[in-house]
């Protein structure tokens, strides 16, 4: 009998490895989801905005209630005023003035400051956080006025940065309270109460400053920042604001606030 021979099947062309896994991945993988539209995009502002005649009551009320707002930095004249908010960095006014009171009575110039030196200093401001770096920077500062600004302290907000320890907080305080300027300076009460009631929001100290300043009439920029530090530490508080006791919870935009 004839031997019968088969023809081996033809062999198919090997596929290579990486191929092969990215076909196996796009044959095993989920459908994509349709792209979500952001809604905070697509939202409107649901916080409606303040009127000038609105920002112009509120103001109205604080001067009624407190026509000549005080800071309460202790302080004797521009100099000791600029120390003081030196040392206030993260910390109390109370403790400051704690501190102060005797030193003042010692060193309320420069040139005083200097001749009692940052050993002596320490000693006097120990209850202050940072004591020692404050220190440092308060004896730089007044060798700094006395040698760049004659003994005075500088009347512009670039000037008055440049000194060791000054910032743009610094500087606006010292301007407005010692000089009469419209600035506004804003720490943590006036960060809180600018984004909480919606009247300047802003994720920045600076933003809050800058939105504080366009939208406050000018006949109330002398004492508008006190207004709103003295709202934000005895009213405006940071875990329980006192909402019954308000005096401007009708225009409050706070969504949370109590009453």
């Amino acid at each position: 009998m004839a031997k019968i021979t088969r023809k081996p099947a033809p062999r198919k062309a090997a596929v290579p490895k990486k191929k092969a896994k990215a076909v196996l991945k796009a044959a095993t993988a989920k459908p994509k989801a349709p792209a979500k539209t952001s809604s905070k995009a697509t939202r409107p502002n649901s916080i409606k905005s303040w009127t000038p005649a609105e920002i112009h009551e509120v103001f109205s009320r604080f001067r009624k209630a407190n026509p000549e707002p005080k800071g309460e930095l202790e302080h004797i004249n521009p100099f000791t005023l600029l120390v003081a908010v030196v040392l206030s960095a993260q910390a109390t006014d109370a403790g400051v003035n704690k501190a102060t009171r005797a030193l003042f009575e010692v060193a309320d110039t420069p040139q005083k400051m200097l001749d009692l030196g940052e050993e002596r200093l320490r000693e006097y401001i120990k209850t202050i956080g940072l004591y020692r770096t404050k220190a440092k920077n308060v004896i730089a500062l007044s060798a700094k006025v006395l040698s760049e600004f004659g003994g005075e302290v500088p009347r512009t907000r670039a000037e008055i940065e440049s000194l060791p320890g000054a910032g743009r907080k610094t500087a606006n305080v010292v301007l407005n309270m010692a000089f009469g300027e419209h600035t506004m300076a804003v720490d943590t009460h006036v960060f809180r109460v600018g984004n909480r009631t919606g009247l300047a929001p802003g994720k920045t100290p600076l933003e809050v400053e800058l939105g504080l300043e366009k939208v406050i009439p000018a006949e109330f920029m002398l004492h508008a920042h006190h207004w709103l530090i003295l709202h934000g530490r005895y009213t405006c508080l940071a875990r329980k604001p006192r909402c019954e006791v308000c005096l401007i919870n009708d225009l409050c935009r706070w969504p949370e606030k109590t009453v």
